[in-house]
């Protein structure tokens, strides 16, 4: 018996047909994006010399998402949040990115931890339309040269370091400066710094000192900068080795100022046990709200970032939060048809954006970099307390 087919049927369904295809085959131009999952990448510090910070800044980014989650996402699609371990090591950043763009397809990244690492990865990243949003380094080459797939979070390295010589010179008198920082991208842009403002102030650096990110014997350097004659030691270091270079200065009672910057500024350094980071300077692009402070949302958050970490959290806790928000934000803003030209359009429209902690920060389609200030702190009685009211330019 022969089945005649319905009048209609064939026309109407390959119609249905072909819209499902065209519906499907447009989802599937945008990478990492489905009607109701957005993925989105991380690949930072887990287990290596500055876990200390990758781990709770991750953590923060993932409540965040979370909170977003159970509220149904962003229009009607959730973060699916996948967080890889660097070690603070290049090659593995390079391999974790390789399974980012070709296993998980990501959309984005966030919070990428490390200046090498962000730019051995970038080049690969951009060349699959990937945004590396608010990478967890100051260095200029993370919104310098201007890319549309790059934004910053913080005042550079290089602006902080220039900001502080500027202060301690015409501030405290200093005349005589000098640098130990880490052999690395990140470790150069704090030199540069300082050289810069140096040299801009008639004067030049004392002497310098290189060391790896894994050192951890740092008697011949600190001998070797105090006898140089340096009255300030500014420092392109983490936290390991911030603490134990400190440690060995004191040892040598040696009393000498000296200066961090955004990679330094964590409790971890502040409350040190034995007090040797007490009178250690810092320079940030933001300002630590611990958890007694008063305001009522600095509160809940640190209230529910102990409640399900068992810790409570870091400075860079609080920036991984803040990221988190504005990319959320972008998102929205972006609307349902989700490309990466709309996110891109999204980010740029968020202007004066003050977080919970009291940070501003400002985008646009010819900025990228969400700001330029940084503020002077000083270890107190175990706490990083502002030395200035007002950021520090140069």
């Amino acid at each position: 018996m022969s089945v005649k087919p319905i009048k209609g049927w064939l026309p109407a369904a390959a119609g249905i047909l072909l819209m499902t295809t065209s519906f499907s085959c447009a989802a599937a131009t945008v990478r990492g994006v489905t009607d109701t999952e957005i993925v989105i990448g991380s690949i930072t510090d887990l287990s290596g010399v500055t876990a200390v910070q990758g781990v709770n800044n991750s953590d923060a980014v993932r409540m965040a998402f979370d909170e977003a989650n159970e509220k149904g996402g962003v229009n009607g699609r959730k973060i699916r949040f996948i967080v890889e371990d660097n070690q603070y090591q290049v090659p593995r950043a390079v391999q974790a990115m390789n399974k980012l763009l070709n296993n998980d397809n990501i959309f984005a990244t966030i919070d990428d931890g490390g200046t090498p690492m962000n730019d051995a990865n970038m080049p690969a990243q951009f060349a699959k339309n990937v945004p590396n949003m608010f990478p967890l380094t100051a260095a200029r080459s993370m919104y310098e040269p201007f890319n549309r797939l790059k934004f910053g979070q913080f005042a550079s390295y290089y602006d902080q370091m220039r900001a502080a010589v500027k202060y301690f010179a015409e501030k405290k008198g200093r005349k005589s400066f000098c640098v130990t920082y880490q052999d690395s991208d990140f470790g150069k842009d704090v030199l540069a710094g300082v050289v810069a403002e140096t040299g801009a102030l008639g004067m030049k650096v004392v002497e310098t000192t290189a060391h790896r990110p894994t050192d951890t014997d740092f008697n011949a350097p600190m001998s070797k900068l105090h006898d140089a004659g340096c009255d300030v030691v500014m420092m392109g270091t983490i936290v390991r080795d911030t603490n134990i270079i400190i440690q060995t200065a004191r040892k040598m009672n040696w009393d000498v100022d000296m200066v961090g910057q955004f990679a330094s500024y964590d409790t971890a350094v502040a409350s040190l046990p034995g007090g040797a980071t007490e009178g250690f300077y810092c320079m940030t692009p933001a300002l630590y709200a611990y958890p007694d402070d008063p305001r009522p949302a600095v509160q809940e958050f640190a209230k529910k970032y102990k409640a399900r970490y068992g810790r409570d959290p870091n400075f860079h806790g609080e920036v991984g939060y803040t990221a988190a928000h504005l990319v959320l934000l972008g998102l929205e803003r972006a609307g349902k048809d989700l490309t990466v030209d709309s996110f891109i359009t999204g980010m740029e429209t968020i202007h004066q954006y003050t977080d919970i902690f009291g940070a501003e920060l400002s985008f646009g389609p010819d900025q990228h970099h969400g700001s330029t200030r940084s503020f002077l702190t000083v270890v107190k009685d175990g706490r990083w307390v502002p030395v200035e009211d007002a950021a520090l330019g140069y």
